[in-house]
């Protein structure tokens, strides 16, 4: 075997040439060895934040009251239970329908409406879209505590006709997530430039025909990101829906689980409740993650690419 110098590779990665004629490359090693201590302690992070989420999952299973003595396996808290099972226990029941309302309401109007802000700050410069564009990134500045608050107090005192319920807590949770489809589809904007629009212009299509046949399919993916989270991170809002709920009625399922739970009437029912509330995020996360992937499959990109636009870094 003899070895030889490739000219145009990487000096610190020789090629090596057998008898067969075939070329293979060695990699260099690590000049820092293992990274014990990074793996370690990266193990040990998910284990202190996945166990305690597993327990809850299992216990939600238990067949008795237990939530420290495994009883066996049952469907009981989910539907098996006639009266305090999810599915028959009506405040359960009410949140877990309370939360898909708040969270289709919410994306059904905080997107659209962020896509238009996008598009407006995009197409018009000037000192007044640089204050909107500011204006877009208070919900990342102010802490969600004040804003709640603070919508509690407008809609207690000063527009008193949109009282506590369903509506002012569709109204904050619009206002506080308009800011995620804004951000990541100027970001898409940007991406993609102007030429798409000028071609179309020099092929004979007016504003409109641009608007709904070019500029809208190309920003596709950066709407139906911003959409799966805005959904998702309705379905474990806290701090708003708490402050603006009125009843029982209107209460989501992060609300009900803490003021129980926190009052000590917590119970298995609660553990599949709160495990409903896991299962709906990760779905929503892994359905918008393959729903990006097939929306750009004619574009590069990683799969970190996708689960970053779906992280909102589009």
């Amino acid at each position: 075997m003899t070895a030889t110098r490739d000219p145009v590779s990487a000096p610190d990665r020789p090629d090596v040439t057998g008898s067969t004629g075939i070329r293979r490359m060695i990699p260099r090693r690590s000049p820092w060895g293992h990274p014990w201590f990074l793996e370690g302690f990266t193990w040990i992070y998910l284990i202190w934040s996945l166990v305690p989420i597993g327990l809850a999952v299992l216990f939600s299973f238990n067949n008795g009251k237990s939530q420290s003595v495994w009883q066996g396996f049952s469907w009981r808290w989910y539907f098996s239970d006639p009266v305090n099972s999810v599915l028959h226990n009506p405040q359960l029941h009410a949140a877990v329908i309370q939360t898909l309302r708040l969270s289709i309401y919410t994306t059904a109007i905080a997107v659209p409406l962020g896509v238009a802000f996008a598009l407006g700050i995009n197409r018009w410069r000037g000192r007044t879209s640089s204050g909107f564009n500011f204006v877009m990134l208070l919900s990342f500045v102010i802490p969600e505590l004040i804003f709640g608050v603070a919508l509690f107090f407008v809609f207690t005192v000063l527009f008193t006709q949109v009282r506590l319920g369903t509506l002012a807590e569709t109204l904050g949770l619009v206002t506080w997530n308009v800011s995620w489809p804004a951000i990541i589809v100027q970001a898409r904007l940007a991406t993609l430039g102007r030429q798409y629009e000028e071609a179309a212009a020099d092929l004979g299509a007016n504003q409109l025909e641009t608007m709904r046949r070019v500029v809208l399919p190309l920003l596709g993916p950066a709407i139906f990101a911003s959409a799966v989270l805005v959904f998702s991170g309705v379905i474990d809002d806290f701090v708003l829906v708490d402050l603006l709920s009125s009843n029982a009625g209107n209460t989501p399922m992060s609300v009900l689980i803490y003021s129980n739970q926190r009052g000590g009437n917590g119970g298995p029912a609660l553990n599949a409740l709160g495990t409903i509330m896991l299962v709906m995020s990760l779905v929503i996360a892994i359905l918008g993650y393959i729903g990006y992937r097939w929306m750009t499959r004619g574009e590069r990109g990683s799969r970190i690419d996708a689960l970053t636009s779906i992280a909102g870094g589009d």
